[in-house]
């Protein structure tokens, strides 16, 4: 059996690549777990950066885990993470869409399609708790996050508003220390 880091790290995105309901972010706790605190192959602070770096650059979301895998590891870390996440994924995919499409009107699909709607909110919840760990003593920040949800829940303001003024208010430092 081959046993190096790099190795690990594929095998390791790999098998998380058949866990990404609802992307790749939302396999950022056990990409942390994994990486962080299993391995110690970045900080705490190298992956925050990694994910907000990679989430700012223009280009598809799963980038960060291609800027992970190069701060842990380099030019093959980045390729196994890369692929790791990518392959299994991608085939299962192309399947599940083929099923998908031929019993669309099939009430286990239906109930499928509804059941995996909590999963993906759970996953999306606590890829947030772990990114923002480092923010919940900043009342200014949780609140922002609360009213934001509260108005897109609340009202017809689509996401990307919310997302837009949250981006100006960093921006513009509202919400750095007085």
């Amino acid at each position: 059996m081959i046993h190096s880091p790099l190795f690990d790290l594929l095998i390791h995105f790999l098998m998380l690549s058949l866990l990404a309901t609802g992307g790749a972010i939302t396999l950022a706790p056990e990409m942390h777990r994994y990486m962080v605190t299993e391995m110690g192959l970045l900080s705490d602070a190298q992956f925050t950066a990694s994910i907000a770096i990679a989430q700012a650059a223009p280009g598809p979301n799963i980038l960060f885990v291609t800027v992970l895998g190069w701060q842990a590891m380099g030019p093959m870390g980045a390729l196994a993470t890369t692929a790791g996440v990518l392959i299994p994924s991608a085939g299962l995919a192309v399947m599940v869409s083929r099923i998908s499409h031929q019993h669309s009107d099939a009430a286990w699909m239906r109930a499928l399609r509804q059941g995996l709607a909590p999963v993906v909110i759970a996953l999306m919840l606590a890829t947030t708790w772990i990114l923002s760990e480092q923010w919940w003593g900043e009342f200014r920040v949780l609140a922002l996050a609360v009213i934001s949800a509260a108005l897109v829940a609340t009202t017809r303001l689509p996401p990307l508003a919310m997302i837009l003024a949250g981006a100006l208010i960093g921006g513009l430092g509202l919400l750095d220390s007085v």
